[in-house]
């Protein structure tokens, strides 16, 4: 993966965090918890895709359909 492809996947797994933020609520430390969560539910749902072959919605070399998936799952 590139750079460009690394900060993509950052800034959505990131925008999935904060519209979870948004919907449930809390302080800055659960806003910093569901980043985290977030993000790592990205990078192995993504590599769940890579792993299996799957493929929800891609661009370029970035599984978003997986990635988005295993964010709002973790």
């Amino acid at each position: 993966m590139t750079i460009p492809t690394l900060i993509l996947a950052l800034l959505i797994s990131l925008l999935c965090g904060a519209l979870y933020h948004f919907a449930r609520g809390g302080n800055g430390w659960r806003l910093l918890l569901y980043f985290g969560a977030s993000a790592l539910g990205f990078a192995v749902g993504q590599w769940i895709s890579l792993w299996q072959g799957w493929t929800v919605y891609k661009f370029g070399s970035l599984e978003i359909g997986m990635g988005v998936l295993g964010s709002f799952l973790f």
